[in-house]
Order: C-alpha cells, then sequence, then structure tokens
C-alpha cells in the first residue's frame, strides 16, 4: 500500500539492490569524473540541485525537508527538470546525473 501512495505522489519505486546494480554497472568510482554535460546549462542552480539530491535517492518530501521548501515547490522543481532535459522519469533523472559528472558514486 505504501508503495501506492508513494507512485501516486510522483515518486518511483526502486529497489535498492536495482539501484546498486544500475550504479555499479554504469558508473566507475575510479573512472575520472566528466566534464558536466552542456545540456545541464539549462537548469537554474536550484534546479540542478534538486537533481542532485534526487541521484542520491531522496523522495519528494525528504527533499523540501532538507531545502526548506513545500513539497508542491518541489515537485514544481522536478517537473522543469524533467521537461528541461526530457526525461520521463526519476530512473532516467539517476542516469543522467550520473552520466554528466553531476554525481558519483560514494557522493
Amino acid at each position: 500500500m505504501a508503495a501506492v501512495r508513494l507512485v501516486g505522489t510522483g515518486d518511483a519505486l526502486l529497489a535498492p539492490s536495482i539501484t546498486r546494480r544500475l550504479v555499479e554497472r554504469f558508473a566507475s568510482p575510479t573512472a575520472p569524473r566528466p566534464a558536466l554535460h552542456r545540456d545541464l546549462a539549462v537548469l537554474t542552480p536550484r534546479e540542478l540541485e534538486v537533481l542532485t539530491l534526487i541521484a542520491r535517492g531522496r523522495s519528494n518530501a525528504e527533499l523540501a525537508a532538507e531545502l526548506t521548501l513545500s513539497e508542491a515547490t518541489v515537485k514544481t522543481h522536478v517537473a522543469r527538470i524533467f521537461a528541461k532535459l526530457a526525461l520521463r522519469d526519476r530512473a532516467q533523472a539517476v542516469v543522467l546525473a550520473y552520466e554528466t559528472g553531476l554525481v558519483a558514486p560514494g557522493d
């Protein structure tokens, strides 16, 4: 039931084991960090901060608490990030954040 509510609020549900495998497969901790992808230049500093925290696994509620924002404002930031970067969901956002060097394993 909690999973249904989570998805209903716009969050995605990924098992930690799946997230770990994705990170291990696509983000080597010894690889040099690439320069930030040019597409990230379309994001505001706050949107970059939100994307970074999404990539670190924060939920909308956690983002709101950490950034001292309302959940509605967080949802607006997330929606704008997805629109600007042509992303479907949080999973794509996480992959993009790792691929562009915004975050790296262990951050």
